[in-house]
């Protein structure tokens, strides 16, 4: 979705949704999710070793198919950042938090980082491409940081020569 809102659309298969947890928040999320849905299916051992790990756990409707990732947001200065800087939007007359461009830029670098998935830098060459107002100052700090600086740098360079 967020890449989506800030970039080129494509299609995905699932919704990636970053959470806050803490282990003893597994049983109220699982109920909740089961109130909204009771076809769903999740696993309580994954979900507590993502918190754990600061990884990923799934949601999967068993109506639609639909796949929900749950990405669990880490405790560093980053990803305080990541929640401090989200982005409201309204969709169907409802208030929906989404990440940041620049942050999603920045998450996409380390998910390329970890994966060398190069649907990772398509999606930022898109939002790249039609983000006109981006903090580059921002995105550049924290490239250093996560040691992903050239990789943004030569997708920069790359958007600025097509143009």
């Amino acid at each position: 979705m967020a890449v989506f809102t800030w970039g080129r659309p494509r299609f995905t298969a699932d919704i990636d949704i970053i959470v806050k947890l803490k282990i003893e928040d597994v049983n109220k999320l699982i109920r909740a999710l089961g109130e909204l849905h009771d076809t769903g299916y999740i696993d309580k051992d994954a979900a507590r070793k993502a918190i754990l790990c600061q990884g990923e756990f799934n949601f999967i409707d068993g109506d639609s198919g639909i796949k929900v990732d749950f990405w669990v947001l880490g405790n560093g200065e980053f990803n305080e950042n990541q929640l401090k800087r989200r982005v409201i939007k309204k969709i169907d007359g409802r208030d929906i938090y989404f990440i940041s461009p620049e942050d999603l830029i920045l998450s996409k670098l380390l998910r390329h980082k970890e994966s060398q998935s190069f649907k990772q830098l398509e999606d930022i060459e898109s939002v790249l491409k039609i983000q006109k107002k981006l903090d580059l100052g921002y995105i550049k700090k924290w490239a250093k940081k996560q040691s992903t600086v050239k990789i943004f740098e030569s997708l920069l360079k790359k958007i600025r020569d097509i143009k």
